[in-house]
């Protein structure tokens, strides 16, 4: 090699030839190409020395140090290699592992750009089973950034690997590596953190870790030889030296520090598995790190999870027995204590109330009933299809004694079997119950999998709780010979639940190859393609039936939005209507009365060609044509402040194919329900709809406006609201570029529930493209709502609504209750995330909050604030509801089906002309009206359209279209074509005649 590389790579192995080439390769396969690669082999025996020469004949950047005996760790090849390195930098890697492919040159980077004395970044795990991946500790390298050293950042502790991080090679060489010990990196990394002045860290992944299957023949690491007991003396005598280091240093105020991160981290690793390890094993643990654990001070465990607290307190009063109870606890079911002793409004594991075992952070006492906990451990026993449990069952909150008439069932794989419990003396149950495997139907042509059993305990009033069991860890698998299957039941997992695994045997092997020959046949047969071929030759040849209406609500999700309350006042009348409606997958979101075809499926190609109505409120499948005859009513299903249309972000970029099906699906509708002016001067334009309009309102708001007081009743019965407890509706929108990441939930629950849990329950409805799962220690004060079948429920329950920029802020201003708005990304979501019409701090009828703290102060004065916006209050329910009178729905079947009690179609108004051919244009006269110099001020959308300042209406909103049309008196709108007029313009105004058989 002529040139002096930039970097040099120092790839340690033994006896790893299979997977020595994988590194290597990423490391020549660097977007910095300036590299070389030194692998240090530790006197392999196996294949490494003809495989490593083998690379360097390919490629001149491979260097070969073998060390003629093997040092029995990984410092002396570490250090090696750091002795002939040529590069300023220096970077490590296993052999087991890999590089990004970036890593190298966005390290050197930010090394050279910060002047630090070392560069880190994110390791991910990668387990080559799946070929997932997971960060470790994400939030420790969430912000790029330099700190100032260590004293600085003490939790990068956390980070004691050698393998993520570029260093200054001239700083390496001053800090060796031990060479007479395992985890010598933990040492390594604490001198390192004594030395550097300053370090930078990168969010990015640089390192990727890989985890080898269970039962992989690949040697596994030191760090994973987690079972022997010199691996622990080994870790612990680690940890013992770095605190040295630390005080012999000037840094040992930072020493508790260091220790934490044995706690959380090197403590865990063995704490995890440890429930599977047997007594002997568990008693000799114990026996090692409670010396060492003896040294910490009690500020060391203050910040610690409740039950890794738990477990040290058991260690360091010697008692295994204890200590493996709680360890079931960490993982899987992560099940309850036995025994919790409650005591001025704190909760203590065990039955007595010691400081060092206070769970009262989890809040398992607090929890609703259906979230209650419960803990049921299961001796098993076979004999023949039959297994026999005998099922203990722990009451440690007192929820059973609490609610008397209870009854429990075992169900496994939809086999519901009774459980008798009998009362012991300890407050807990004893229940026996027999299983026949033979009788536990997995389906009539049988099933490959597992099914995890468990204990349901149903409360008088139907509520139900229920939890997995527990088994002995080192139960023997049992495996049991049923028709068609073998059935095994073992232990499952670090905490031994109890699993039971299904796999067909016999003729019924063949079903799975069977299946996937019917599905390649059906997908040729009847693929969207073909499904769409033949719904073309259906319209052509059948005639729409005029007593046929298809609805469809939120592309088949649920029961809700205006087709819901439409379809309720057509039954309500009596409407000659057959109607059917669309389910995409839960149909107990439905009615057990309603008529359900399942979307895309033949029947709905068939419905969709044969109804008259088609009634939806997001979009009916996009390729498909309107059939001759049938009437679309587009209900939409909301209004507020976020670009739509054309403007949004998937069809807001220049690409004519997602525009061109978009408009082409909305030259469908035949009319288009509009709850008010506003509206429609964004929506018409925003999505180039040329066809008649109905403001009437939202048929979804008319319960808005009437109430309800059963949904309410329903609400709080449903998700166990606590009597007296104000409710707050919490529904962000999701964001477009971070879709079910749970990054919408922007406010901090925890810090919410510390302040405000005595007097309020927060109803979480996280958007439908979001996924986030509300912490168990969070559900005391937090209901998670994102599967309620109506939103409508949720608002007439709440008293007051927490969101940022959904449009459910514009339904439930119809309530008149308060509204907070949480927009701490305000900024990026308006000018890079989403575009919004609006500036919702000038137009907000509530705070604008950024941070949970001002929430907080915000809901604790909340009368005072709520008064503080009532005029923006009330400029806002003008903007956005001015025509939400209660009878929305009736108006609307009115308008779109004409006289539904006889079945008389209400007449079709015309669609606008085609802007683009000007001849064909209604006569229209023109008059030019100035506007008003305090509307100058404007402030554009990302699309270029002005928006309105603040609660600023368009004028003559209510009689005009949103081009100047005249509007026609009863509320039904004809929208001329083209896009809004800037409100700083002169508005041409255009008065269109009312078309003949318009709907009066």
């Amino acid at each position: 090699m002529i040139n002096v590389p930039e970097c040099s790579v120092v790839i340690i192995t033994y006896n790893d030839a299979a997977r020595l080439p994988r590194a290597v390769r990423s490391v020549l396969g660097q977007s910095l190409r300036n590299v070389e690669v030194i692998v240090s082999d530790d006197a392999s025996t196996d294949d490494t020395e003809h495989v490593v020469r083998e690379l360097q004949r390919r490629d001149p950047r491979v260097r070969y140090l073998r060390a003629e005996v093997n040092s029995g760790g990984c410092g002396a090849p570490r250090n090696r290699g750091v002795a002939a390195a040529r590069a300023p930098y220096v970077m490590f890697l296993d052999s087991d592992d890999e590089l990004t492919r970036h890593a190298c040159k966005s390290m050197l980077l930010e090394i050279e750009r910060t002047g630090a004395d070392f560069v880190t970044g994110q390791i991910s795990r990668l387990y080559e089973r799946t070929g997932k991946t997971s960060s470790y500790y994400p939030a420790l390298f969430a912000r790029r950034r330099t700190v100032e050293g260590i004293a600085r950042e003490p939790e990068m502790f956390l980070d004691s690997f050698s393998t993520n991080k570029l260093y200054r090679t001239d700083l390496v060489r001053r800090l060796p590596f031990r060479e007479d010990m395992h985890y010598e990196d933990h040492v390594f990394s604490t001198t390192l953190y004594c030395a550097a002045r300053r370090f930078a860290v990168v969010p990015w992944v640089v390192y990727l870790w890989h985890r080898s299957a269970a039962g992989s023949s690949a040697r596994p690491s030191i760090s994973l030889s987690i079972t022997e007991m010199a691996n622990v003396r080994s870790r612990i005598a680690a940890a013992r030296l770095s605190d040295d280091i630390l005080r012999r240093n000037g840094l040992g105020h930072l020493v508790h520090e260091r220790q934490r991160r044995f706690v959380r981290q090197d403590l865990r690793v063995y704490l995890n598995p440890l429930p599977s390890r047997d007594p002997a094993w568990i008693a000799e643990f114990v026996a090692v790190t409670r010396p060492y654990l003896a040294e910490f001070t009690p500020e060391v465990f203050e910040p610690m999870d409740p039950l890794i607290r738990v477990c040290c307190s058991f260690i360091l009063d010697g008692r295994p027995d204890e200590l493996l109870v709680a360890a079931r606890s960490l993982n899987g079911p992560k099940a309850p204590p036995r025994l919790a002793t409650r005591r001025d409004g704190r909760t203590y594991w065990g039955g007595a109330p010691d400081p060092r075992r206070e769970i009262t952070p989890l809040r398992l006492a607090e929890l609703p009933y259906t979230a209650s906990r419960l803990r049921h451990e299961a001796a098993v026993t076979g004999e023949g299809t039959r297994i026999t449990l005998a099922i203990r069952t722990y009451d440690p909150f007192g929820v059973l004694a609490a609610h008397p008439g209870w009854t429990a069932f075992l169900r496994l794989r939809g086999h519901r079997v009774p459980l008798t419990p009998r009362p012991q003396a300890d407050g807990g149950h004893l229940s026996e119950v027999t299983v026949d495997l033979a009788a536990v139907r997995p389906g009539r042509l049988g099933f490959d999998g597992h099914d995890d059993p468990v204990v349901s305990v149903v409360r008088a009033d139907g509520h139900v709780t229920s939890d997995r069991l527990l088994v002995v860890p080192a139960v023997e698998p049992l495996t049991v010979p049923v028709p068609g299957h073998r059935v095994t039941v073992r232990a499952e997992g670090a905490a031994a639940a109890l699993r039971v695994t299904w796999r067909r045997t016999g003729l019924l092997r063949q079903v799975p190859r069977l299946r996937r020959a019917r599905t390649r046949l059906l997908r040729r047969l009847g693929g969207p393609e073909a499904k769409l071929r033949v719904y073309r030759t259906l319209i052509r040849v059948l005639p729409p039936r005029r007593d046929l209406a298809l609805f469809e609500s939120d592309v088949g999700a649920g029961y809700t939005g205006s087709p819901r309350y439409i379809y309720e006042e057509l039954r309500r009348r009596g409407a000659p209507i057959e109607a059917v409606w669309s389910v995409a997958g839960n149909r107990r979101a439905f009615p057990s009365d309603v008529k359900l075809v399942r979307r895309m499926s033949w029947r709905y190609i068939w419905t969709m060609a044969r109804a008259g109505y088609w009634v939806d409120s997001h979009g009916l499948p996009l390729a498909y044509p309107k059939p001759r005859g049938t009437r679309y009513l587009q209900t939409w299903h909301g209004q507020g402040i976020k670009s739509i249309g054309f403007d949004a972000p998937d069809l807001r970029a220049d690409f004519d194919g997602p525009r061109r099906r978009w408009r082409d699906a909305v030259a469908r509708w035949d009319a288009l329900v509009s709850p008010s002016a506003e509206f429609e001067r964004v929506f018409i334009p925003a999505n180039g709809y040329r066809g008649p309009v109905l403001r009437h309102g939202s048929p979804r708001c008319d319960v808005l406006v009437h109430g309800d007081d059963e949904a309410v009743r329903r609400v709080r019965d449903r998700l166990e609201i606590p009597p007296g407890h104000k409710v707050l509706l919490y529904a962000p929108t999701y964001r477009d570029r971070a879709k079910r990441s749970g990054r919408s939930v922007r406010a901090d629950l925890t810090m919410m529930a510390e302040a405000l849990a005595g007097d309020w329950t927060v109803i979480l409805r996280t958007h439908p493209v979001e996924r986030y799962r509300v912490p168990e220690h969070l559900r005391h004060f937090v209901r998670q709502a994102g599967s309620y079948p109506e939103v409508n429920d949720l608002i007439l329950a709440s008293d007051a609504l927490l969101t940022d920029y959904s449009s459910l802020m514009c339904d439930y201003a119809v309530t008149g209750r308060p509204m907070l708005f949480l927009i701490d990304d305000w900024d990026e979501y308006r000018r890079t995330e989403r575009g919004v019409y609006h500036d919702l701090p000038a137009i907000a009828p509530g705070p604008c909050l950024t941070t949970t703290g001002e929430l907080i102060e915000a809901l604790r004065d909340l009368d005072a604030v709520s008064a503080s916006f009532a005029a923006k209050y009330a400029a806002f329910r003008e903007l956005w509801c001015a025509d939400e009178k209660g009878h929305a729905a009736a108006r609307v079947v009115d308008a779109f089906f004409g006289t539904a009690r006889t079945g008389a179609p209400a007449p079709v108004p015309p669609r606008l002309p085609d802007p683009a051919d000007r001849h064909a244009r209604p006569p229209a006269a023109e008059e030019r009206v100035p506007v008003p110099p305090d509307r100058a001020a404007t402030s554009l959308t990302r699309s270029g359209r002005a928006a309105p300042p603040g609660g600023a209406t368009i004028p003559g909103a209510g009689t005009t279209t949103p081009n100047g049309g005249a509007a026609p008196p009863d509320g039904a709108t004809v929208p001329g074509a083209g896009p809004p007029v800037p409100w700083h313009r002169t508005v041409t105004r255009r008065v269109v005649k009312r078309p003949p058989g318009w709907p009066r």
